[in-house]
């Protein structure tokens, strides 16, 4: 067995498996989840399912593609569903990741948000401790009136 050589690049290797970007292929399944979520949707599911039944109904028996049983628009649909089903669980696993994240951060910022406030707290208390310790304007009043007083006093 050989080592790698770490000054060199790795040789290419030929698969047989598509190569795809995770992301590209994420952002375009939320986009489908997305628009199959909306009653454009709908509307447009309901208007083909319409024209393909009303077609198969009323058309000339030569023009006719899938007769009463509608097995080819059965089979179409259940493929549409096999596609959707899938691409909705993606993107659903998606935001659950996203949310997971927001979820963290918002956590770490109440933590933070937390560790301020107790900061914040603790030097308010020093302050009001601190300013129990000092000679207010009203105490230097009082102090210096009381002061006066004597001195007004006849002196025996």
């Amino acid at each position: 067995m050989t080592a790698e050589r770490l000054d060199q690049p790795r040789a290419l290797r030929r698969s047989l498996r598509p190569h795809y970007d995770p992301e590209v292929f994420g952002r375009l399944s939320e986009r489908i989840a997305r628009f199959l979520g909306t009653a454009r949707f709908l509307v447009y599911m309901t208007v083909f399912v319409t024209v393909w039944v009303s077609w198969n109904f009323v058309a000339p028996p030569s023009l006719k593609f899938d007769p009463y049983p509608f097995i080819f628009l059965t089979l179409m649909l259940s493929l549409q569903a096999s596609y959707a089903a899938p691409l909705i669980l993606l993107a659903q696993n998606r935001q659950a990741d996203r949310d997971r994240i927001q979820y963290e951060h918002d956590r770490e910022v109440a933590d933070r948000n937390q560790a301020e406030i107790e900061y914040l707290t603790r030097e308010i208390a020093g302050l009001r401790m601190a300013i129990n310790e000092v000679a207010t304007r009203d105490y230097l009043r009082a102090e210096l009136g009381r002061l006066l007083e004597e001195l007004k006093e006849p002196r025996h």
